[in-house]
């Protein structure tokens, strides 16, 4: 029996992917159970969830190093089997929620290597390496949203591949990540793929936004602006949704769509609070929509599950209010593109330094099993 919470976000148009993924968690059933019972039909990763399950991973992940530097492959190579390894796992699991829903969900998400993230011929490149070593119709390459990553997801879908674009933040941005997902499909019908196989979202993340706005606010200090804190985040992701609706209905599109495509789904991200102070489940329930995807740590998920008040959709009707939001912080002196600028450089920081860590983790391990099969 499938969750009476999650159900009714399921049911309001919400697809609920897990924001996590170990060898563990396949191996254990922790995922299978999640999909059975908290409606979790998608999953996404990015380099600090495979730091964090290689460096507290079970005994497959030591075998795998061992056999890999059995055979004298070095980090790079490594990393690269075992990131696809557990995708094309997760892939394979999904597999039945691919085929029910015609691949809308059923969905796992791959990134590539955040440390081409300036470079658009590497991205693209690294794209197609992935996406044909998972080998999997459901596996979503993950592009972030970087002004040099903009080329690199035209190009991918161009090619026939599925992308979830991330590290979306600013609503300029987003304009431009769907003018780049409506190009690349236009050059993918040029170039012979049937459009109505090729997915994409877009992750617009939230609670970073919160967080980087009210430590802003704390700083000025009024009864004004510290009135505004934990507004930021839903009033940019619910003005995010009306340009979905605006530019999705577009002359542009409306002749994609008749050549079968699909359209790209926002993905609410970073949906894990930041401020304990603000109700765990704030960017889950004040983000319910049709056709959204919102991925969760489980931590979230749980929460969702345990007491999130599902009452239908929480963004129609709400443009007018998140304009005046966005308003009245500019009146405090917050600078919206300076914000959203400030939070792009860091993420892609953020996944460099875990992506480092990874390799670091993966060197040491396989100097550890060379040691070991040296003594024996």
């Amino acid at each position: 029996m499938s969750n009476p919470r999650t159900e009714a976000l399921s049911q309001a148009g919400v697809s609920i992917w897990l924001d996590d993924l170990s060898r563990e968690r396949l191996e254990s059933g922790s995922l299978a159970a999640l999909i059975a019972e908290k409606n979790v039909v998608g999953v996404t990763t990015n380099p600090s969830i495979f730091a964090a399950a290689i460096k507290h991973g079970d005994a497959s992940y030591r075998q795998q190093v061992a056999e890999l530097a059995a055979d004298g492959h070095d980090v790079e190579h490594a990393l690269f089997e075992i990131t696809t390894a557990d995708v094309a796992e997760a892939c394979d699991l999904l597999a039945p929620v691919a085929a029910a829903t015609d691949g809308v969900d059923g969905r796992v998400s791959l990134e590539v290597d955040p440390r081409l993230a300036a470079d658009t011929a590497a991205t693209a490149k690294e794209a197609v390496k992935l996406h044909d070593k998972v080998g999997r119709d459901n596996v979503l390459i993950k592009i972030p949203a970087t002004l040099e990553g903009l080329d690199a997801i035209t190009a991918t879908l161009a090619e026939g591949i599925s992308v979830n674009v991330t590290l979306i933040f600013s609503l300029e941005r987003y304009r431009a990540v769907i003018n780049a997902f409506m190009l690349g499909l236009e050059q993918a019908k040029e170039n012979g793929y049937d459009l109505s196989l090729i997915h994409s979202v877009a992750s617009f993340f939230v609670s970073r936004v919160d967080a980087e706005v009210d430590k802003r606010l704390d700083a000025v200090g009024t009864d004004e602006a510290l009135a505004l804190k934990g507004k930021a985040g839903l009033a940019n992701a619910r003005l995010a949704y009306q340009v979905y609706k605006d530019l999705f209905t577009s002359e542009r599109w409306k002749v994609l769509a008749a050549a079968g495509a699909r359209a790209q789904r926002p993905l609410w991200a970073s949906t894990g609070v930041k401020d304990p102070a603000y109700p765990d489940t704030l960017y889950v329930t004040g983000l319910v929509a049709e056709n959204v995807v919102n991925t969760m740590p489980e931590k979230t998920l749980d929460a969702v599950a345990d007491h999130g008040d599902v009452t239908g959709d929480t963004i129609a009707g709400t443009y007018e209010e998140s304009d005046d939001v966005m308003d009245a912080l500019a009146a405090q002196g917050i600078d919206y593109n300076e914000v959203v600028g400030l939070l792009e450089a860091d993420g892609v920081a953020k996944f460099e330094a875990s992506w480092a860590e990874l390799i670091e983790d993966v060197r040491e391990a396989l100097a550890a099993a060379s040691a070991t099969g040296a003594r024996s």
